[in-house]
């Protein structure tokens, strides 16, 4: 999600795919919080629940042609829903990636020609619309990318065709 996106394996993965011109989605399980490994693992099921209604969504749509525009990927983030992560989302949000980077880095000279680096979490209010704010408050964000990280109006619109109704 956010500005963790252009670090991701998973994002990196889908946008390799992208380049070489094969659709892709990335699929994530998670939120903003420290993961608890239980409630991450459960929540994978929910998960990949949504990730095949998804796919036959887009299969049924495509009507034998292809599932995506050509250069378009979905990333799409799933939030963990309840104590032991086997909740439902709330809803589907077609969102965008929200700018804010999460981390914050603290840079300390070690006073012998070398640096130490340090993160931790800096999170803000997420965009109106972004998947910050979708994840945040229990829906699925589905944003549309492409493999220079700049997808726009058409593209939201369609992936708003293409989900509307879908349910988690």
């Amino acid at each position: 999600m956010a500005g963790l996106a252009t670090h991701s394996g998973t994002v990196g993965g889908a946008v390799a795919a992208l380049e070489s011109g094969v659709p892709a989605i990335a699929l994530g399980t998670g939120g903003l919080a420290a993961p608890d490994p239980v409630t991450t693992v459960n929540a994978m099921d929910p998960t990949v629940d949504f990730a095949v209604r998804l796919i036959d969504r887009l299969r049924v749509r495509a009507r034998s042609g292809p599932l995506l525009p050509e250069g378009v990927g979905l990333n799409v983030n799933h939030p963990v829903v309840g104590a032991d992560g086997r909740g439902t989302a709330s809803g589907v949000a077609v969102t965008f990636q929200d700018r804010q980077p999460l981390l914050a880095a603290d840079f300390t000279d070690s006073g012998d020609g070398t640096w130490k680096v340090e993160a931790g979490p800096e999170l803000r209010p997420g965009a109106r619309g972004g998947d910050v704010e979708a994840v945040g408050a229990g829906r699925i964000a589905v944003s549309p990318m492409n493999a220079d990280w700049n997808t726009g109006p058409v593209e939201r619109a369609m992936t708003s065709a293409l989900v509307a109704g879908l349910r988690p």
